[in-house]
This record gives C-alpha cells, structure tokens and sequence, in this order.
C-alpha cells in the first residue's frame, strides 16, 4: 500500500506576542521588563491525506488553517511535531520539493502588476527551468480550461478579481506539481466565477491525480469538492472523516419543507420547530428519528401539495462542530468521537 502524500503528526507552531498596559509609565516598564503570551496557533494537529484525495481543511478565522498550509508549503517552521510531504519535510525547503508543490492563496498576489500576465508565466517558466514545449502544451491547456485568451495580453492591473484569480492559479500550476495548497482560492468572486474556479480544480485533479488540500469560508466549494474534512478550531482537530459522516454526527435534525394548499388557522409548531414560513410554505425542523411520523402525520392532517425532506445546509452543521468546547478533540479517521469522549 502507497504511504500517503502529506503527514503530519503533532504539529504544533507556537508564537510569543509581547504585552502591556496602556499608558507611559507601562512602555517604560516593558523597556525593562517585557511580558510575553503563548499563542497557539496550531496545537498538536495529526492528519495524513492519500494520493489523489480533495480534502476541505475547514476552520473559523484564527482556527490555524493558513499557518498549517503555510508549515506545509515550507514558509514557516514549526515549533514542535513533524510532517512530510512526497516524502520530504517541507520547510527543509529542498528545490525537488518546491517544484512538486504549489501554494495558492487567495489574498495574496504573485503576478507582476504592471506586465502582461504572459510575461509573469514566462517568469514562473524561467524560475522552474520548465523545458519550452511542455510549457507550450501546459499553457495551452491551462488557457483552454480556464479560458484565458482574452487575458493573457492585458496587465494585471487591468483584471478584475475575477479574472486575476483564474491568472494566479494558471501561474501556480504552470510546473505541474502533484500537490495544491489551495487558501481561499474563490474568496471575493462573485457565484458564476467561484463555480468555474471549482470545476477547474475538480479538472485538474482528475487529469493529473494531484493531492489537494483546501480552505474555504464557501460550503459550496467543500460541498462541490471534497469527499472528505478536516474540522481545526483554535488550533486543535475537531474532525477528519465524511462529509456526510460530519452531518450525520453534528445534526440531528431534518428540515421537512412543506407546501399547502391553504395555511391552517392552528399552530404548526405541534409538528416541529417552524424556522421559516412563506405564502403557502412551511419549513420546519424536526428531530430525525420522528421525522417519518411528523411526515406521515402532516399528510394525513393538511392538504399538501408538495413535501420534502432535507438535511439542513453544511454551513449550519459546520457552525455545531466550531460550538464545540475548545478542550474537546473528535478527531479520528472514520470521523467518530474517541471513546473517551462518549
């Protein structure tokens, strides 16, 4: 059996912030005496991801997602623990590694701003010593699915968002590396261009087999993508398994959507818990293990014309998992509680 792409194994990064009062006499003391806070960012995470594999690394803000991605594309060095990606430990920073990956982070601009964006490819082409046709043939495929004709003759500072994000990704895949660090790759892109960058991924990942590994605030994106997740909050795991195992664990409800042909003058709380209600239809949550009896009991009592029954949005579930306490690790493979947490 092939060992797995990216391990990681108690990874930890720790920073120490300086502190002190307001005021003079505060700054004067810590000219003398400075006090310090231990912030971690990232507190003993464990994971590997298989050959191939679309995980979603999902987290709030400050969970410690970037600083993961960036100890895992060599940028930072952690303060403890250990990790190896294609068999090489990342911030060792070995050439053969560095052109085997690629970082993507959706903030952050790597294009040169006043150059056509064909001249910052041939840049990436130069830096990774790429040999001219396979370049020409990677160009043209990049071009074709992301659909950058118009594009690459324009400088970068005449894109819009849009339109530089599809350039940025084309550039970090220009060297072909068989694992993608994707931060944030649609943030700020409206819906039609947040679905082309995610069919895009999905593309790539089928054609070449890469790994990656992907942050998204958008459960669109993780939804369209992963078949798996990894749940970090405040630097601790939470969650690595199913998507579908994470709703299972983490909602314990159904939304019974419903549509009537006349609202009833009673009360439809006596059926569950009613979220939403509008011209004729009723949404209401129910607990899933009467979900078919409070289906059969508003068929039998209401007049409906339509019925359907949901799992509620990924969004809501993922909101659970982060209301978990900060101590609490659920962190297995198969996406259950460890024993000693039941």
């Amino acid at each position: 059996m092939a060992s797995p792409v990216i391990q990681v194994h108690d990874l930890r990064k720790i920073y120490m912030v300086g502190e002190r009062e307001a005021g003079v006499l505060a700054a004067v003391r810590s000219l003398v005496r400075r006090r310090t806070r231990a912030i971690r960012a990232v507190d003993g995470i464990t994971f590997h991801v298989d050959a191939g594999e679309i995980v979603g690394f999902l987290g709030p803000n400050g969970a410690g997602k970037t600083t993961t991605l960036k100890m895992l594309a060599g940028l930072l060095h952690p303060t403890e623990g250990d990790a190896r990606v294609l068999g090489f430990r990342p911030w060792e920073r070995d050439r053969e590694y560095l052109r085997r990956m690629t970082l993507v982070m959706g903030q952050r601009n790597q294009l040169i701003w006043d150059i056509p964006v064909v001249d910052s490819f041939e840049l990436n082409r130069a830096i990774y010593n790429i040999p001219p046709e396979a370049y020409r043939q990677t160009v043209e495929e990049l071009v074709a699915l992301l659909e950058l004709g118009p594009l690459l003759h324009k400088p970068v500072r005449n894109l819009s968002l849009g339109e530089r994000m599809k350039c940025e990704i084309a550039a970090s895949l220009l060297h072909r590396p068989r694992v993608l660090f994707l931060d944030e790759p649609t943030i700020g892109l409206d819906v039609t261009m947040q679905r082309r960058i995610r069919g895009f991924v999905a593309e790539y990942n089928r054609r070449t087999g890469a790994t990656v590994l992907l942050t998204s605030h958008y459960m669109a994106d993780v939804e369209a993508l992963c078949r798996r997740v990894i749940v970090i909050h405040h630097g601790v795991l939470l969650f690595d398994g199913a998507l579908e195992a994470l709703v299972e664990r983490f909602s314990p409800f159904k939304l019974i959507t419903v549509e009537l042909a006349d609202l009833p003058a009673r009360d439809l709380s006596a059926y569950g818990q009613v979220v939403r209600q509008d011209e004729g239809t009723v949404t209401l949550r129910v607990p899933k293990a009467i979900t078919p009896e409070v289906t059969g009991r508003l068929l039998a009592d209401l007049e409906v014309l339509d019925l359907t029954v949901q799992d509620p949005p990924i969004e809501e579930v993922i909101e659970q998992v982060f209301a978990q306490p900060e101590e609490t690790t659920l962190a297995t493979g198969n996406g259950e509680l460890r024993p000693e947490l039941l």
